[in-house]
């Protein structure tokens, strides 16, 4: 931040209430979702243990960075040392990366889960591994912001900035903001945007084979939930980084124009709409979500304006309930058993055509079949 302008009190107050809202939303909401997966085993999927980590990403963000953002950019000086701003300059571009690709990770997920249902899914161990190795990137892609952070004194201040190396051949700064910039915001998008449709696709612009049963279609109305959730979470993602995207892009190639004295404003908005970000998604899982939003009643139950509703669906409560949810689920697996084997069996019989049309409509009710 090269610029420094004084704004009135007022506004200085009204920002900090601004971006108060977001960390305590994001936190309380985020560490509550984190709760809600790891402390009920019904929760633990391979779809919620990649929210999880998204959760995990986006209250750090919000509680380590939300508030030093806003100090900095309100006062233009750096209380916090060298240390401090290494790690501020390093972990949201880590934390965002996590972020996005949690979400693609989830959308790929979805993508197998219904395109390919005979197709093994990711195990438990699996999904902690890819939940690494999106670690490991993120903090590799946001090592060179760490090296070259550093503070100096300027007359009557104190900044934090990174002290981009010059070369000859290129501009180091622009290529690593620009590769940053595809590489947690665009191609990402694209990815997902590229599962869902197909997705989409399959699942609401599909015919059901025969006469579908109660039980395929109320699994297919808790796919179209789950999609539905997703879509909305990524969509509220997109909306919230992308002027801040545009704005970095644009002071690379343009920073003449971030010398008005508007432009501190500008930046204080567009900065709290992309943290703003952090606090969207536990909102969403709650309306969107019934095992969720029993999960948050669970955890707001002391709050009087909270509506105690049914714990059941989301805790396994009662030996009774056990065995119900058992015997539900062993002949699932043996509708299922079935079904394949039924599939199995009209392969072998193609050489009838009306066998093989029969073929093609009992593999896609199949492959609807798959349950989250």
């Amino acid at each position: 931040m090269g610029w420094i302008f004084v704004q009135p009190v007022w506004r200085i107050v009204l920002w900090a209430i601004a971006y108060s809202c977001i960390v305590i939303v994001s936190v309380v909401g985020n560490i509550t979702v984190i709760w809600i997966i790891i402390a009920h085993k019904r929760m633990r999927t391979v779809t919620n243990y990649f929210l999880l980590n998204l959760a995990f990403a986006e209250a750090s963000m919000s509680a380590f960075n939300t508030v030093i953002n806003f100090t900095y950019a309100v006062h233009n000086e750096w209380y916090f040392g060298l240390v401090y701003c290494r790690f501020h300059n390093f972990f949201p571009i880590a934390a965002v990366f996590a972020s996005i690709y949690s979400m693609t990770a989830i959308a790929l997920d979805r993508y197998m889960a219904i395109i390919h249902p005979l197709q093994q899914r990711m195990s438990s161990t699996e999904t902690k591994v890819v939940v690494g190795v999106i670690w490991v990137l993120a903090l590799l892609l946001a090592f060179p912001q760490y090296y070259y952070s550093d503070t100096d004194e300027l007359p009557g201040r104190v900044v934090c900035y990174i002290d981009w190396p010059e070369y000859t051949v290129c501009d180091f700064k622009k290529m690593y903001y620009v590769c940053v910039a595809i590489l947690i915001y665009f191609l990402p998008l694209l990815v997902m945007g590229c599962a869902y449709l197909v997705v989409g696709l399959t699942l609401w612009a599909s015919e059901i084979p025969g006469d579908s049963s109660d039980r395929y279609k109320e699994q297919l109305t808790a796919k179209r939930k789950v999609v539905k959730m997703m879509i909305v979470v990524v969509c509220t993602f997109a909306i919230c980084w992308l002027p801040y995207h545009v704005y970095f892009l644009l002071h690379q190639f343009f920073p003449d124009m971030f010398e008005e004295t508007f432009i501190q404003q500008v930046y204080l908005a567009i900065m709290w709409l992309a943290m703003s970000s952090t606090m969207y998604n536990p909102i969403i899982y709650c309306c969107l979500n019934d095992r969720f939003r029993a999960g948050f009643k669970q955890a707001f139950r002391c709050c009087p304006c909270i509506l105690q509703g049914s714990y059941e669906g989301l805790e396994l409560k009662s030996t009774r309930y056990l065995q119900t949810q058992t015997s539900v689920y062993k002949a699932s697996r043996m509708e299922t058993t079935v079904s394949t084997l039924s599939l199995s069996n009209c392969f072998l019989n193609m050489s009838d055509k009306g066998n093989s049309s029969r073929c093609s409509s009992h593999k896609h009710f199949l492959q609807e079949m798959q349950i989250f």
